[in-house]
């Protein structure tokens, strides 16, 4: 039975951060909802390589309508970072212990909602002293899976084994 995961994003995103794990996701039956201010926008890669239509509009989900939690890279964590809708539905997955898959920026959000203290994790290296004063044990690797449900990597390179690893939470 595929999961449905919810996706925060909004323009100047990491292209290959969400279009590789959505196909990854989607290949084994997991559902998508991209999530914006707006539904029906179109939502463009900060590469110019991904244009993606938002499903939905923040104020018409909620955290308990989905499984897990995508946050691609890119300038948007940062964007949705100042809108408190955004950092709150960020915070109920980190709360109710559902995964969390954050790449690159995307650890951006989770800072912000001050859901990352004593956590183990990465993120892109211009993030890691944000990380560390938001109480993270920060490792430079690859992928870090923390508590069977915060996976985060740091970069493009990173997503085989971020999808790896996410999809194992998904299982």
């Amino acid at each position: 039975m595929g999961k449905k995961i919810a996706v925060l994003m909004t323009n100047d995103f990491e292209d290959v951060e969400y279009t590789d794990p959505a196909k990854a996701f989607k290949e084994e039956g997991h559902e998508l909802t991209v999530i914006e201010m707006e539904k029906g926008k179109e939502l463009k890669g900060k590469q110019g390589e991904a244009t993606v239509t938002a499903d939905a509009s923040i104020d018409e989900v909620s955290p308990s309508d989905f499984d897990a939690l995508l946050l691609p890279g890119g300038f948007s964590p940062d964007q949705l970072r100042a809108d408190d809708r955004f950092v709150q539905f960020s915070k109920s997955f980190m709360d109710d212990k559902k995964p969390v898959f954050a790449i690159c920026h995307g650890p951006q959000l989770l800072i912000t909602a001050k859901a990352l203290e004593g956590r183990t994790a990465t993120g892109f290296k211009s993030i890691r002293v944000d990380m560390e004063y938001a109480g993270v044990s920060f490792k430079d690797e690859e992928v870090v899976v923390c508590g069977g449900q915060l996976v985060t990597s740091r970069q493009p390179d990173d997503i085989p084994a971020f999808n790896r690893e996410a999809l194992k939470l998904l299982q």
